[in-house]
Parts: C-alpha cells; sequence; structure tokens
C-alpha cells in the first residue's frame, strides 16, 4: 500500500477568510511499513488526525526548508503527539537550523514539560526527538529510501525537493522551487509527482492586494513555478499521477480548479490530475 495525503496546501504563511479554506504546507506519506510527514505549516497535527493517522505512532518528519509555513508547527506537533501517548522515538530531518528551532521550542515550553513529567509521569519529550541534518543524497527510512537534492527557492540556499521508493513505487514532492535543470532527471518515470503551482496571472493581482506588492512579486516570480510549467514537467519526466500543491495564490475567486486545469492541460499533460485539496488522499 502507498498513500500520500495532502494534508495543507495553500503556499505561504497567511490565512485569510475564504469559502475553501486551506491550510499551510503538510504532508503524509504511507509507504511499506513506514509513514513520514513532510512539512510541518499550521494546521498539521489536525491534518494528521482527520486522515485518521495516530499522533503517537510518528516516527519520521521531514521538513524541507525553513520558510516558517513549513515547519511553524513542527513543535506543537511533537508537544501535542507527546500529551496523546507518544512515548517511542522521533527522527526529524531538516536543514541547518531546524535543531534551533527545536530547542527554541523546549525552552519555551520548559513550565508545561517539566510539570507534565513530574505530575503525569510522562517520558522526557526531548529524549524521544533526533535531529538529523538534511542534505544531499539518499538515506533509509527502514525499508523505504529517501532521495534529496537542493532545488531552486531563493533567497533560501538550503531548501529540498525529495523522491521516496519502496523498491516498487516512487512519488517526488517538489517542494518550494522555480524551475531547475536537475529536477527532471530526479522526477523521471514517478508514479507520483506533488509539485508546488504558482498561477502567475494572480500573482499580479495578489501584488495589488498587499502591502509589499512588488517584493512580494519579485520573490514569487522567482522562487515558484507556473502551472503550466509544472505540466510541462510532468509530460516530460513521464509521471503517472501529477499533484499541484502549495497553490499560489489560493484566495482569488477567478482562479478555480478549472484554472489551474487548463493551465496544466495546455501544456500537454494528460495524465492523472490531482488540484490540491486539504485532505486530498492518493493512492498508488
Amino acid at each position: 500500500m502507498a498513500r500520500v495525503t495532502l494534508l495543507g496546501t495553500k503556499g505561504g504563511p497567511a490565512i485569510y477568510p475564504t469559502e475553501n479554506l486551506r491550510l499551510p504546507a503538510s504532508s503524509l506519506l504511507e509507504m511499506g511499513a513506514q509513514a513520514v510527514v513532510v512539512d510541518c505549516g499550521l494546521g498539521v497535527t489536525r491534518g494528521i488526525v482527520n486522515a485518521g493517522h495516530s499522533l503517537k505512532s510518528l516516527s519520521t518528519i521531514v521538513i524541507t526548508h525553513l520558510h516558517s509555513d513549513h515547519y511553524l508547527e513542527l513543535g506543537p506537533l511533537l508537544h501535542t503527539a507527546w500529551t496523546a501517548g507518544l512515548q517511542t522515538p522521533v527522527a526529524i530531518w531538516g536543514p541547518k537550523g531546524i535543531d534551533t528551532y527545536w530547542q527554541a521550542f523546549l525552552t519555551s515550553m520548559a513550565f508545561d514539560i517539566n510539570l507534565r513529567i513530574e505530575d503525569e509521569g510522562r517520558v522526557d519529550l526531548a529524549s524521544l526527538v533526533t535531529i538529523h541534518e538534511l542534505a544531499e543524497g539518499e538515506i533509509m527510512l527502514g525499508d523505504l529510501s529517501m532521495r534529496s537534492i537542493l532545488n531552486c527557492h531563493p533567497p533560501i540556499e538550503e531548501s529540498y525537493a525529495l523522491r521516496f521508493s519502496d523498491g516498487s513505487k516512487s512519488i517526488v514532492l517538489s517542494g518550494d522551487t522555480a524551475p531547475f535543470q536537475a529536477f527532471n532527471a530526479f522526477a523521471d518515470g514517478a508514479d507520483v509527482l506533488v509539485h508546488e503551482a504558482m498561477m502567475s496571472e494572480g500573482v499580479e493581482r495578489l501584488a495589488a492586494r498587499v502591502g509589499n506588492g512588488a517584493r512580494l512579486k519579485e520573490h514569487l516570480f522567482a522562487s515558484h513555478t507556473d502551472a503550466s510549467d509544472v505540466g510541462r514537467l510532468a509530460k516530460d519526466c513521464q509521471v503517472q499521477v501529477l499533484a499541484l500543491n502549495h497553490l499560489v495564490p489560493v484566495d482569488d475567486t477567478l482562479i478555480t480548479d478549472e484554472t489551474w486545469t487548463e493551465a496544466v492541460r495546455s501544456a500537454g499533460y494528460d495524465g492523472d490530475l490531482h488540484i490540491g485539496q486539504d485532505g486530498l488522499v492518493i493512492d498508488f
């Protein structure tokens, strides 16, 4: 059994009232005997529970890069899992600096953590968590292989795309990235590609709505991938299933699922296509 659940599909950290509210980036990958949480944007804890996955069984978390919408809820997720009965080790893989975040979170929650250890007889939360520095290359998570390559997400230099394989199935998660040459070979032949997507026409309107619009627009065009380019890439890599994720923007009423679909199809991709929705489950 292989399955990916898109827990949060919104690009960026801000949340505004919308009819179809999406929360920031996080995914749950289940392959073989492994369950891996990729990114921990706001809402990840509720998303995992809504997906029917026990917080007590958390074992592996991967953070692709240190933008807040990808790791803001890492500490609260682990703390909540701990209060729900987590007693087994959790490995966190992330870029340099994720250990600083974790130690600062433990410090900020020291009163509560120490109180619960003494008053409720819990194991020390810090003793359950091991931080590993993510780098380019391949590692084994049990019987699941995880390959990592640096993608293109300026100004952040350490941002990763991931490819998971159990020997028979493979899935690629792009992370936040602009198009870059090495990605085609990295994603080639994957059963599923989960790729961030931007609608350029919406970026212009987004920039007009926010106070720092010119700088924001510059960042988005330099650091993300237009949906049509995602479609072209998926076609070239011959992936069987494509899911658009980390959608930018998501609060533009002129951009619908049909708009995203048309952009991808116009680039020639004719495989199975999913437009990211929080809670979307893809079996493969």
